[in-house]
């Protein structure tokens, strides 16, 4: 048992040195960093602009249809990768044949999006 507990030691002793040293690094900025907030630096600062509104208002629905498409499209991106690399090696006919497959109904969902509008900003 003291054996199996030894192999493990070092790597105790390694989130102990990343304690020490994550506690150490935040009490030195703490405790040294200079403060003196003026109002300018204070300020609410939002992409080059002043703050126009509160911060709570709602949001146009189109950032979340865009939020909403790039997850999806980006999902195929995760999907395809992994296939496209074995493509040559492991994969038959019935693996090439329901990507295509998978591939055309993401093209006809892309084509009824871009007809309604979805991707349009006016």
């Amino acid at each position: 048992m003291d054996a199996l507990l030894l192999e493990y030691l070092p790597i105790l002793i390694f989130f102990g040195i990343a304690a020490v040293l994550g506690l150490g690094f935040m009490l030195m900025a703490f405790v040294m960093a200079p403060s003196n907030p003026d109002p300018e630096k204070v300020s609410t600062y939002e992409c080059g602009f002043n703050a126009f509104d509160d911060a709570r208002m709602k949001f146009d629905v189109r950032f979340y249809l865009v939020a909403i498409l790039f997850i999806i499209f980006d999902l195929e991106v995760a999907f395809l990768f992994p296939w496209a690399v074995t493509l040559g090696e492991h994969l038959g006919p019935f693996e090439f044949w329901s990507m295509m497959v998978f591939l055309g109904v993401l093209t006809v969902g892309f084509i009824y999006e871009w007809r309604k509008g979805a991707l349009d900003w006016e």
